[in-house]
């Protein structure tokens, strides 16, 4: 039984696949039997180029997307509610909000899932939009 539902920033893919810090946290939300855990499929090409970005290979990133793809419950799918919810975030985050961060958290708030991330962008989504865990502090 499904008791929580959560969707993974790129951010929080990051630090799970560097071991960076809050990759810890990740570790045990994929642990945790009784969540549901999510990707927005914008996050799968981010996922993927970042990968490219420090050293992987075009085939090394499409292989890691897809083992990491394993690891998760689904992938909310970017349509037209996620993406009049992604407008709605935006005008409502009082700082610039890239459109990849606004359709990842629309996904997320579609969703009813408390977001995971650690980026800066979507800490600024306030509170009241959005269930979110920053793992901005959080220890490796």
């Amino acid at each position: 039984m499904i008791t929580r539902r959560f969707v993974l920033d790129t951010s929080a893919l990051l630090a799970h696949f560097r071991r960076e810090p809050g990759g810890a946290r990740v570790q045990a939300l994929f642990e945790e039997v009784a969540a549901e855990i999510l990707v927005a499929s914008v996050s799968l090409t981010e996922f993927a180029r970042r990968l490219r970005e420090v050293g992987a290979t075009a085939a090394e990133a499409r292989q890691t997307v897809v083992d990491y793809r394993k690891l998760l419950s689904g992938v909310v799918e970017v349509d037209e509610r996620v993406a009049l919810a992604a407008f709605d975030i935006g005008c409502e985050t009082p700082e610039r909000l890239p459109l990849a961060d606004a359709l990842i958290a629309a996904a997320a708030r579609e969703r009813g899932a408390c977001l995971v991330h650690r980026d800066r962008h979507m800490a600024s989504i306030p509170e009241s939009l959005l269930e979110q865990i920053d793992l901005s502090n959080a220890l490796p």
